[in-house]
């Protein structure tokens, strides 16, 4: 039983785009949607943030509900066929201060109601902030490996703008202000990606790894910080693509801009390098978007697709990786090249 799986079509709602075109075309030219907030800082000024510039001033779980909903009709569009049959796995925020629409079942039938979505599959939710979407590919491939779905519709939306969430991370000096320059800057977003069955669409997914990080960045037992949860991702999605460390073309990451994840990523990268190997580029679409939490995978997907459909991506495979803050470490890795067509021959 094959595991893969095929990217047919993505959906973006972001602070520097309303869809997956232009959002691609602004976080490609390095745009930024960084602008002041209503939150104050500790200082007394504006807390910067990444808003969505939705047409209407929508708010709290209605705001979400209509991002996602934008989302998914968008990566509906290609293949409206999918639109009353493909399964709906939705990914969240983790159980955080001040996270918006807690009661994810009522945020799903929502975004049901303004889709008009009506699959006989009922919606799964996967929970983990922003790791959540290589969970829920790995959810995906197996519902299309056993046929009971024809195709897997995963949406990831979330929001860091809410007032309980900043007091939260404020307090826990994680966020970025002219005192704290080892932070991060609250976004919100949201992105949906359409999988099917190998053959449908333009990207494959060729390997997937989960594992946890023991030292963890709130680790309450002062582990040294070795990378062993990312590792074992990386070498997880490796082993099952049969691909070595040196061979990837770039990298994803959600990097948010903390120093603990991106020594996190350093760590991996150079436990699983042997020999030489060529540049490898590095991109994060927090430095567009700050931190998108549990839509960040599909963005992350979405830039890949795109970027290979253009022509300006910087190799294949690509690698993309997201960790969370109670240690949960994804890899995965996608191809749109030759490498696809040589296992589908396989």
């Amino acid at each position: 039983m094959t595991l893969e799986l095929d990217i047919v079509s993505v959906g973006m709602v972001t602070a520097v785009g309303l869809d997956a075109p232009s959002a691609c075309a602004a976080m490609r030219a390095k745009l930024d949607g960084f602008q002041e907030t209503r939150f104050v800082g500790p200082g007394g000024g504006w807390l910067v943030g990444a808003p969505v510039p939705l047409p209407r001033k929508f708010t709290g779980e209605k705001r979400l509900a209509h991002m996602a909903a934008a989302a998914i009709l968008e990566a509906f569009e290609p293949v409206p066929e999918a639109h009353g049959t493909a399964a709906l796995v939705l990914c969240l925020a983790e159980d955080r201060p001040g996270r918006i629409a807690p009661e994810a079942p009522r945020l799903a039938a929502r975004i049901a109601e303004i889709t008009g979505i009506a699959s006989p599959h009922r919606t799964r939710i996967v929970a983990h902030g922003r790791p959540s979407g290589h969970v829920a590919l790995d959810q995906a491939r197996r519902l299309l490996a056993d046929r009971s779905v024809p195709y897997v519709m995963i949406c990831g939306v979330d929001s860091y703008l809410a007032g309980l969430t900043i007091d939260h991370y404020l307090a826990e000096r994680r966020l970025l202000t002219p005192e704290n320059p080892n932070g991060f800057i609250p976004g919100e977003a949201a992105a949906a990606i359409l999988c099917a069955r190998p053959g449908n669409g333009a990207m494959r997914l060729l390997g997937l790894g989960l594992a946890r990080e023991p030292a963890y960045i709130y680790n309450p037992t002062d582990l040294p910080l070795r990378g062993n949860g990312m590792t074992a991702a990386y070498r997880m999605a490796l082993d099952a693509s049969g691909i070595d460390m040196r061979d990837i073309g770039y990298r994803i990451s959600d990097l948010i801009g903390e120093s603990y994840f991106f020594k996190q990523a350093a760590i991996a990268s150079l436990r699983l390098v042997r020999g030489h190997h060529g540049f490898q580029d590095f991109w994060s679409p927090a430095e567009s978007l700050g931190n998108v939490g549990a839509a960040v995978v599909p963005i992350a997907v979405g830039m890949a697709m795109t970027a290979a459909k253009k022509g300006y991506d910087r190799g294949d495979p690509v690698l993309i990786e997201s960790s969370g803050d109670d240690g949960s470490c994804g890899a995965l890795l996608l191809t749109a090249g030759r490498m696809s067509r040589r296992r589908v021959a396989a």
